[in-house]
């Protein structure tokens, strides 16, 4: 049931990379980006996450998105509350201020030596509406945990992060140590076999981009499926685990993209 449930909170990603059988980058089908999403993936890279309009417009030009449906695009997310207008441009929102914040934190994620304890939060709120509990488990599975059985979410303690204080209204934190053994755990937790196939396939994928548009949707693709990476100690991995790989890649791409967005960067 945990395979189950962390799959299916992957799978729900829109624009996620699919990818059947084995690490066939052939076989792996990613969505052509947006205009929204284009801007948003350049927004999200950007630290600060703010740019002048006219700058927008002519970065999303390298990415086959026409100026006119750029300032469309731009227009629709303000008014959406995706981005916010400020005295020089455009700006993230609060709320996608957040999904930076998480986005850095999967592709630098911050871990500890594991002892062996397992972080487990064992719901006890009773009582709550569908969506509230739907709501719940999307936020769990983003804090990288997993659910052993109903109600019970549960990973090894290697992330240094602490948990959101208001967790402690409707679950209980506790410390474990499992009897089953941990790698025969991990794997039923989590799809490992298949996360690392698909991102090999990623990275296949992007070494074969050639355009900048189909470079940035690979890397769209990367930085969802690092948020789906569950961050295991590495004695419960897979042997020739990709996840470091992964973002070393994208690390390398994020640099050249900043110094894209520094050399279109507000002019006078």
């Amino acid at each position: 049931m945990g395979a189950r449930t962390v799959r299916a909170h992957v799978d729900e990603r829109r624009g996620a990379a699919r990818m059947t059988g084995s690490g066939d980058p052939g076989r792996l089908t990613l969505r052509p980006l947006s205009a929204r999403s284009v801007i948003l993936s350049l927004l999200l890279g950007t630290h600060p996450p703010e740019l002048p309009a006219r700058d927008l417009v002519r970065l999303v030009a390298g990415f086959d998105v026409g100026a006119s449906t750029a300032r469309a695009a731009l227009s629709r997310m303000a008014a959406a509350g995706d981005l916010r207008r400020t005295d020089t441009g455009y700006r993230l929102s609060e709320r996608l201020l957040e999904r930076q914040r998480r986005q850095d934190e999967a592709l630098r994620p911050h871990t500890r030596a594991w002892d062996g304890d397992w972080e487990t939060l064992v719901i006890t709120a009773t009582g709550r509406d569908p969506a509230a509990r739907a709501e719940l488990r999307t936020r769990l599975a983003a804090l990288r945990l997993a659910e052993l059985r109903e109600g019970v979410w549960l990973r090894p303690a290697n992330l240094d992060r602490p948990l959101p204080t208001d967790l402690g209204r409707v679950a209980e934190r506790l410390v474990s140590r499992p009897g089953s053994p941990a790698v025969e755990l991990a794997a039923r937790l989590w799809p490992l076999v298949d996360w690392a196939d698909t991102a090999r396939a990623l990275l296949v994928h992007v070494d074969r981009a050639r355009r900048p548009a189909g470079l940035l949707t690979a890397f769209a693709a990367v930085v969802r499926h690092l948020l789906a990476d569950p961050v295991l100690p590495p004695e419960l991995l897979p042997p020739d685990w990709p996840g470091t790989a992964l973002r070393d890649a994208y690390a390398r791409y994020q640099r050249e993209q900043s110094g894209q967005v520094r050399a279109h960067g507000p002019r006078t």
